[in-house]
């Protein structure tokens, strides 16, 4: 093949007009008949006969698609570097209006966004920028708590900076969980406007719980932020953190600290800042069974 060639840095994988612009109608036609080669898709030729590898997969389904697409959500991250999450078939995002692709092993999406902001004119595969493929993948999750889950590990691995995701926000139109995205946001930020206060002190009105003896919001040398909820007659306390940590040596700390508390201290409750806004009668239920063991009487 030429060395300008733009088929030679995709791991293997041609559409059919490159590969007969490289070798040739009757040579491609050979090896395909040899089972040297392989076409997984009309108009896709691979370079062997065996296995896709994940690459290859991405590729197939790219150059399956219409032109202009882009590997897009997850498929996107993992390229530039996204770890913890994974997808049974590549994402596409394609223009809209265009034909959906013929390709089984594709998960296609469209978009009208999808110009040099939103796509990176000169990566390969051709993908859409990291925090456009974090907002996508975590608005066509069907569950709230994976598309938080995403939001914090796409800042917490530096894949993406907060204030590129609130920037994205402002110019993208309306999006599936979009109010839960830019909560993840400020959490991953650690700022004290995260925490939900007037969410725990509603959930404590409501169920009619005694009022804390102490109540204030700290921040520490980490950045994590949470709430401090104590009542000492009934001998418990809770705690609210801003960010659950996915690194592991974070969480052990994290653990220990909380047993060294239940240990020389009250009984200890830890929620979640999504906990408290978005499964509070969970919340609500497990405050009062904690309160009532410590003698209290509703």
């Amino acid at each position: 093949m030429p060395e300008d060639e733009p088929a030679l840095d995709q791991d293997g994988v041609l559409t059919s007009a490159q590969a007969t612009r490289c070798c040739g109608r009757e040579y491609v036609r050979a090896q395909l008949t040899a089972r040297r080669w392989q076409r997984p898709v009309r108009g896709v030729v691979v370079l062997h006969n065996g296995p896709l590898t994940d690459s290859q997969r991405r590729w197939v389904a790219l150059l399956a698609a219409a032109p202009g697409s882009a590997l897009a959500g997850l498929t996107a991250l993992t390229v530039d570097g996204f770890e913890g999450f994974v997808s049974d078939r590549p994402r596409v995002v394609q223009p809209m209006g265009s034909r959906r692709p013929s390709h089984a092993d594709v998960t296609p999406h469209w978009s009208i966004y999808l110009g040099d902001a939103d796509v990176h004119p000169r990566r390969r595969p051709r993908r859409t920028r990291p925090a456009r493929s974090l907002l996508d993948e975590a608005s066509w999750s069907d569950a709230d708590r994976r598309a938080r889950a995403l939001i914090l590990a796409g800042v917490q691995q530096r894949i993406v900076r907060p204030r590129d995701l609130r920037e994205l926000l402002t110019r993208r139109g309306a999006c599936r969980h979009r109010g839960l995205i830019v909560e993840s946001i400020l959490d991953a930020v650690g700022g004290i406007q995260s925490l939900p206060e007037l969410d725990f002190e509603m959930i404590r009105r409501r169920c009619r719980l005694p009022p804390p003896a102490r109540q204030a919001v700290r921040r520490r040398k980490d950045g994590k932020c949470y709430l401090d909820v104590e009542w000492p007659d009934y001998d418990t306390a809770c705690e609210i953190h801003g960010v659950p940590h996915i690194r592991v040596l974070q969480w052990e700390a994290d653990l220990e600290r909380a047993n060294e508390i239940s240990i020389g201290g009250p009984r200890l409750l830890v929620f979640s800042s999504y906990a408290v806004r978005r499964q509070q009668d969970r919340v609500g239920s497990q405050l009062r069974r904690i309160l009532t063991r410590g003698g209290w009487r509703a």
